[in-house]
This record gives C-alpha cells, structure tokens and sequence, in this order.
C-alpha cells in the first residue's frame, strides 16, 4: 500500500515537472539583452529585469553580446560589462569606437576602428572587474581620452546620484556626487564619495583630469593619488620621459602644462610643484616645456628660492642632450632662421655684385651688341653670339670665381632652410610626438610618413613592434639595423625577458661599448646612472630592462636624413623638390633649382675667355661711386675684397630685424637693442676701412700714372 502511494506520489511529480519544463525551457530562453535604439533592456520573458537608456553623446553602441550571465555592450570607445541582475561588472578603455563584439572562440574579443585602421582586443574579466589583455595606446583625441568626463558631464544636476548608482565606474560622477553632498553639508559622505572615486580603474588620461578637478575642489592629497596613479597606469602603457610629447597629445591626456600654468598665476606654488613634478617625471619633453621651467625658475628666483630656480634651469638644458647640434627642442627653427640669415647675406652679397659688374661692363656691352641688333634685341636674333657679351664676361676669373662660391653659398643655404622645413614638418608628426610608439593610431601615422631606410628607421618600427608585444618581429628589424648600439641594447632587453641573462649582458656590453653616451645600456649593467629617465624606469618599472630610444638627431636622419639628401635630391632629381608634402614650399624650391642651375652656369663661365675693358671703362666714376658705396664690391679681385663683401652683406642681414621688414624669431640675439648699436659701428668701421682701401688703391694708381708719364717724357 505504501509502495503504491509512492508510486503516485512520484507519477504526480513527474507530470508537474513535465508539465512546467516548456515554460521554463520558454522563459530561460527568454532572459537576453535586447537593444532597442538606444535603450539596452533585458528581459526575463514578459517581465524587464534592468534596462539602460545611452544618450547620442556617448557615440555608437555595439551588441549587446551575452557570455554566461554576463552582458557585453561598447558605448563609443568603452565596453561596460553587466551581470544579470544590471550590475556594472567592468569596464574595458578602449582607443577607438568599438565596432563589433565577438565570442566565437571561446573569448570576447572586441574590434575597435580608426582612419583606415583596425585594432582586436580579448577582454577578460573577473570579481575585480573588467581589463583588456593587448597593450592599449591611446591616441590624442579628446573624443577617447575624455570620454568619462563627457559622459559625467553630460548627466543633469538632479539625475547625478541616480547616474552614480548606476556606472559606480565612472568617478566623474562620483565627484559630482562628493560636491552635492558638501554642499549639503554632509563633508563625511563626500569624502566618502571620494574614496570610492579613487577605487575605480582608470586609464592615465581621466586620472589627470580627475586629479584636476580634486585640485579644484579642495582635495589636494587626493589629487596628489591619482597623479601618481597617472603615473603608474601611463608606465604600464610604455609611455615613457624620453619620447617627446605635443601640445595636442599633451591636451588630450588631461593637459596637465594648462593646468599649471593657471596654479603659477594664482601663485599657488605648493600645487604646482606637485603637477610640475608630474611633468618632469612623465613629459619632460613636452612642447613647451622649456619656457614653463623658464617660468617656474622665475617665480622661485623672486621668492629667494635661487638654488632651486637654478636646478630648474639646470634641468632644461639638460634636456637639450641628444638634440640637433643640443639647442633644445627647438634647434631646427634655429637653423632654420640661420639659413634664412645666411641667404639673405649672400642675396645682398650677389646683388652688390652683380650690380657693379653690370654697370662697369655696361659701356662696352652697348658697343659690341650694336652689330648683333642691340642690347635687348641680340638675345632673340643671335643668342649665342650675345651670351659671350654677358656682363660677367668682363669680369676676370678671380671675380667670376667670387660669384660661384656665392652661389653655392646660397645653394646650401637655401637647401638649410628648406630641410629644417621638412625636418621640422616630419618631427611634429603626431605619430613621433604622443609619448610612446606603437599601437594601431601611432603605427598607421608612421606608416604615412615615408622613414628612410636604416638603422634609425628601425629603430623606431622595431620599437613600435617590441612595446606592443611582438618580440620575434622586433627581434628581426633589430637585427637588420646591427651594429647599431640602440638596436644591441633593445635586444638585450628581449634576451633577457627570455630568461638568457648572459646574452643580454653581452648586448648591452656591446651597445655601451659602441656608444658610451647612451643611458639604457648603463643602467641595464647596474651603473644606475642618474637621469630622468633612468629613475622613472627604477620607480615605475622596476626590474625591467631599459629600452634605448631614438633621440632627436637619429628620428631627423630617419625621416628626412641630413642636408646633403636634399641638395642631392635637387641636383640629381629637381622633380622631387616640388612634390608636395609637409614642410616643402613651392616657392623655396623653385629658388633653391633656380640658383643651382645659375651656380652651374657661373662656374661654367669661368671657361671663357675674358672680354678687355678699358681704363676709362674699367674706372668709370659712377663705377668707383659703386665700390664707396657697396663696400667690397670694388675690390673683388683681391680675396679680402670678397671677406670685405661678406661682412658687409652680414651686418646689413643682422640690423634687418630693426627695420621689422624681415625677422628672425628664433635668433632673439638678433634683435636685442645692444647688439643692434654694436653693429652700427662694425657698419660705420667696415664703411671707413673700405673708404681707406680704396683711397690706397687710387693713390697708388695716380702714382703708376705719373710714373709712366714720366717715363714716357
């Protein structure tokens, strides 16, 4: 009897089970993420579990993408992680919008898109959240690396606790958070709230923006946290102080110079030792770097802090090592405004010149171009018989001599100028100038910038590659670069992430050996010695081997080479002077073939024979009125004629700026008051010395005068 209760019992059982196992298959299959607009909702059957509304602002959404229990959706260039009851889990920073999500192969991998790019990340998460297992280089743009902080932004006053509870990840919202309830006058639950904004993960950018705003809001000690969380989190991502870093990078990793420079106007110097600290450590190179610790020197100089304002200034030039010809930063605008000095003085050398050379010959010229049709004439009906009456046929071989060293003068000088464009050009390239290398942003710039082949070249790919993961293809470029001392020490350090200690000391050996100026091999052999560099990879990076990195000089000779492959190029292959791109200007090409093809021309005159001149020719007053009045040009014929040109043609170029007809910004030498009046007087003394030369010349000619008349009576 018992037995067959049981077994009704158990009958009755399995037809419930039996009865409710298609609802609940139903409803099991009915719990999934389902996107609608902009809305994510997700629905157990019938009934809405959690929903989340995504403003435009945040950019374009991607999935949702459901793995287990946890739901994947990318917002712009993020990818929040949800549980199933619409709890954030994570959230994964990105460098680019996220355009799909994918779980095929047993991992979430998310595809991120740029300007004729695609990047791939596995995402992985965990209880401690949300983390991409790629290295992830940010690009500049606001658009990414201020993300949180629109997004907070974008939350209205009255809905920033609601938006708090919902994205506790975001610690914008957090703050905003703090400050509605400080001003409530509850100062225990903001500084609550505060800590829980400095739990969040976050990448270096948004940490140096919330630091900013902990500043601003009276959070000094917490602002001080998250730079050094900046720190750490921008070490952990390759960025390091030896790459130089724009001021458009520099703006959109928090722009952390703006923000100092408006603690030093409020005189607020205990802050901004903190942020200029930050500075030093992490983007000593920074554009405009120098100016700023010109300016914080300053400021401590006029508080009676004088060794520190002269450790500042020490540090500047400092940095100046491993630049072109060490003038800084800004070397090439230097070179730059010398070679335009230097052209502009041979183009008053040539024109002074010329002009007298037109003007003695201009008698005789007129006399023997009458048979050929005229002066003007004779060049359309017989040209080759007028091009042996040039005015420089009158000149003797010492002065047509004096004409081709000028040109090629300004040849080089003209070749100068347009080079420091181009270098300068490449050197600015976004791609050279975000703190680090590789990555998908920085590695499709590179790719447009055209490196010439060689061992700096490869340095810089071999870097990209080794920084973003790939050893074996690292391996292989540094290989091809040997025996450059930069590429023996970066495969030192992937000898040694190998576990081969001894090769990699062999390597850094060989590269110190090779160059004992560089730093990186020093410190890989223990010498620790004491640069910036060295001690943010002691602090941030400890126990890893220290990359050798590319300084100024080797990234000029990657991407334009020095100023012999431009004048090659406009000798051997004028075409590509006036190809367009970055730097080059039409105009300075068509100068710098111009005065090639007149150099040649000049130098080729020197084959033909000299046409006579008369005394009366030779020493015609206006001529002689010419030669007081072009100091040098009278004197050709003599070398210190030619010094006397030069210096003359000089001092005219360097007193330029005083007229404001032409300047040189980066010769501020130029333009001070006290130099200007010292070259009046080296003006008015090379005016008398030139007058004295040519009365000596006069009286010496009157007197082989009288001597022959004399001789002839």
């Amino acid at each position: 009897m018992r037995r067959l209760r049981g077994a009704g019992m158990d009958w009755r059982v399995t037809r419930l089970v039996l009865g409710l196992l298609p609802g609940l298959l139903w409803t099991a299959a009915g719990a999934v993420p389902v996107l609608e607009g902009r809305t994510l909702r997700y629905e157990d059957g019938s009934r809405l579990v959690w929903q989340r509304n995504y403003p435009a602002a945040l950019g374009e959404l991607s999935g949702p993408l459901e793995v287990g229990d946890v739901t994947y959706l990318g917002v712009g260039p993020k990818v929040y992680a949800y549980t199933a009851q619409g709890r954030v889990l994570g959230r994964a920073d990105l460098p680019g919008p996220v355009t799909s999500l994918d779980a095929s192969g047993g991992v979430v991998r998310v595809t991120t898109g740029g300007d004729g790019y695609a990047e791939r990340f596995t995402l992985s998460g965990d209880a401690a959240g949300l983390s991409v297992q790629e290295r992830v280089v940010f690009p500049p743009d606001p658009a990414v690396t201020q993300w949180l902080l629109r997004a907070a932004q974008a939350v209205p006053e009255e809905g920033v606790q609601a938006a708090a509870s919902e994205d506790p990840t975001n610690p914008f919202l957090l703050l905003r958070l703090a400050g509605q309830r400080r001003e409530a006058g509850d100062s225990y639950a903001a500084l609550s709230t505060v800590r829980r904004a400095l739990g969040t993960s976050l990448p270096f950018p948004a940490w140096v923006q919330l630091a900013a705003r902990l500043d601003t809001a009276g959070y000094p000690a917490a602002a001080d946290l998250a730079l050094d969380r900046a720190r750490r989190d921008a070490a952990g991502r390759g960025l390091d102080p030896d790459v130089p870093v724009s001021r458009a990078a520099l703006s959109a990793y928090g722009n952390p110079s703006a923000y100092l420079g408006t603690l030093l106007a409020q005189n607020r110097l205990a802050r901004a030792a903190a942020w200029i600290g930050y500075l030093r450590e992490l983007h000593p190179r920074f554009e405009g770097g120098p100016a700023l610790y010109a300016r914080y020197a300053g400021i401590l100089e006029a508080q009676g802090r004088a060794g520190e304002a002269e450790e500042w200034r020490q540090f500047s030039r400092s940095l100046r090592t491993g630049t072109l010809y060490n003038l800084g930063a800004g070397g090439l605008d230097t070179v730059r405004d010398a070679a335009r000095f230097l052209a502009l003085a041979l183009l008053l050398s040539l024109g002074a010149a010329l002009i007298v050379l037109m003007v003695r010959a201009w008698q005789a010229q007129g006399q023997a171009t009458v048979p050929l049709g005229g002066r003007f004439l004779s060049w359309l009906r017989r040209p080759l018989a007028r091009s042996r009456q040039i005015s420089v046929a009158y000149a003797s071989l010492s002065e047509r001599f004096l004409l081709t060293l000028l040109l090629a003068g300004l040849v080089v000088s003209l070749g100068g100028w347009q080079w420091a464009n181009l270098a300068g050009a490449a050197l600015r390239s976004p791609a050279l100038n975000i703190g680090t290398y590789g990555g998908g942003w920085a590695g499709a710039g590179l790719g447009d910038l055209n490196l010439r082949p060689g061992p700096d070249s490869a340095l810089l790919t071999g870097l990209a590659s080794q920084l973003d993961g790939d050893d074996s293809l690292a391996r292989q470029i540094y290989t091809a670069a040997l025996p450059d001392a930069c590429a023996l020490n970066n495969l030192g350090a992937i000898s040694q992430a190998r576990g081969d200690e001894a090769q990699a000391r062999e390597q850094y050996r060989a590269a110190l050996s090779a160059r004992p100026d560089l730093r990186a091999p020093a410190f890989n052999l223990g010498l620790n010695p004491g640069t910036p560099d060295t001690s943010f990879q002691r602090t941030y990076r400890p126990g890893q081997p220290r990359l050798c990195y590319p300084d100024q000089r080797s990234l000029t000779r990657a991407v334009t080479g020095d100023l012999s492959v431009t004048l090659r190029q406009a000798l051997l292959n004028p075409a590509q002077v006036l190809n367009p791109m970055p730097g080059r200007s039409a105009r300075l090409g068509w100068a710098l073939l111009g005065t090639a093809l007149l150099c040649a021309l000049m130098a080729l005159s020197m084959l033909l024979p000299r046409t006579a001149l008369t005394p009366a020719q030779a020493r015609a007053p206006l001529v002689r009125g010419l030669a007081l009045l072009l100091p040098g040009s009278g004197l050709m014929n003599s070398p210190w004629g030619g010094m006397l040109l030069l210096a003359w043609s000089a001092v005219l170029s360097a007193l330029a700026p005083w007229s404001g007809l032409v300047t040189f910004p980066a010769l501020p030498l130029l333009a001070s008051g006290a130099l200007q009046s010292a070259l009046v007087g080296v003006l008015a003394a090379i005016y008398i010395l030139n007058t004295i030369i040519l009365l000596t010349a006069e009286v010496r000619h009157y007197r082989q005068q009288r001597w022959r008349a004399h001789a002839d009576h």
